[in-house]
């Protein structure tokens, strides 16, 4: 959401951030961005009245469930603005995986027909555009749910400063992994790692140490903190890229999910290393070699792990091939410059674009019938 406010400050445009979430203590002060905040809320009237005194020209929804909610209301106050959902990742996709992984099998064709697919795909049909962080995910939503091309956009992670320098394979040790515990596929990597994948570590290399950082560590995961192995629990990093640095390989053995993995392409612009699953580094690097290794192994997993960081020659190749991904598939110039075009494009004939996606019209009539009275009644109770 950061790089997307950078990107559209760089365009020139005046910036608010509206939203009914309470700061925490590890908030991002968006002063400092010169982005303007308003707090709204949820089921009221009063947005309306807010949004139409904003009257933007883009107004960006943080993934379906906000479309959801602040959606119609902004189609009636503000009609001609671009209406664009981030989608962050595809979840109906990471539905579809929790189901097929909690049944211990593989993902088959009705598990992509969740509940969560009805309303995420007819969010992704009211929007004009909506993001997409990974091309794979494209190729869900175009084959398996049949929407437009037209309606998407490829736009992954935009890093800045890849060329930094960070310690040499003799200054680090150790492995690490890293990830917000809320999330529930990095709680699920972190005790298939403990269970399945560490003891097979420890038995090559037993002196390996394992580090786990994340915040909101529920009381099972902070269970898994076992000395005697060498598997250390702790927390959320007061700073990330140390955390990257001081380590020799990520692990990240990712079971379910969608999306591009943060911890990952931070990984690559720290040179360490990873080791992760297909699911891991879907999206993340077309046919180029990976910045370590990738499989779904365990006992593969294991080895790769271990040859990684031990051997300082595949170490380094590691890192050069995760310096051709960052330059290739997330080259930043070129993502902002094709998505200025579009936007550009796209508020220039966003009549012709809406008359084109009748699907989305049918779905922004009934919406709005009936998600617009059951707020209404939820407003009036809350009165």
């Amino acid at each position: 959401m950061l790089e997307l406010m950078r990107l559209f400050s760089s365009f020139g445009y005046s910036i608010t951030y509206a939203t009914a979430a309470q700061n925490v203590d590890f908030s991002v002060d968006l002063k400092d961005y010169n982005v303007a905040v308003e707090t709204i809320e949820l089921n009221s009237d009063r947005f309306n009245e807010q949004i139409k005194q904003l009257a933007p020209h883009v107004v960006l929804f943080d993934r379906y469930l906000t479309e959801e909610q602040y959606g119609w209301r902004v189609a009636k106050e503000c009609p001609d603005a671009v209406r664009i959902i981030d989608t962050e990742d595809l979840h109906c996709l990471r539905e579809a995986r929790r189901l097929a992984l909690k049944s211990s099998r593989e993902v088959r064709s009705e598990d992509y027909f969740n509940d969560i697919a009805k309303r995420e795909i007819a969010a992704l049909f009211r929007a004009d555009m909506s993001l997409m962080i990974s091309r794979a995910e494209i190729d869900v939503l175009t084959s398996v749910y049949n929407v437009p091309s037209s309606q998407l956009h490829y736009l992954p992670f935009l890093p800045e400063n890849v060329e930094r320098k960070s310690p040499s394979f003799a200054e680090r040790n150790g492995f690490m992994t890293i990830g917000n515990f809320i999330h529930p596929p990095n709680a699920d990597s972190v005790r298939y790692l403990k269970k399945e994948i560490w003891p097979l570590i420890r038995n090559e290399f037993p002196t390996a140490k394992m580090h786990v950082y994340g915040a909101y560590p529920s009381e099972s995961i902070g269970q898994l903190n076992d000395e005697k192995t060498g598997f250390f629990v702790h927390g959320r990093a007061e700073s990330s890229t140390a955390t990257f640095q001081s380590a020799r390989v990520c692990l990240a053995p990712l079971r379910f999910g969608a999306g591009m993995k943060g911890k990952l392409l931070e990984a690559m612009v720290l040179n360490t290393p990873s080791v992760t699953t297909s699911i891991g580094a879907e999206g993340m690097h077309g046919s180029l070699n990976w910045a370590g290794a990738v499989t779904d192994d365990p006992t593969s997993f294991a080895a790769e792990a271990v040859a990684l960081h031990n051997n300082e020659e595949a170490w380094n190749q590691a890192n050069e091939n995760g310096r051709t991904i960052l330059t290739t598939v997330f080259d930043s110039p070129n993502h902002r410059s094709q998505f200025k075009e579009r936007l550009t494009a796209l508020q220039g004939g966003l009549n012709n674009h809406r008359n084109q996606n009748f699907i989305g019209q049918m779905m922004q009539f009934h919406t709005m019938r009936s998600t617009e009275f059951m707020s209404r009644f939820i407003a009036e109770k809350n009165r």
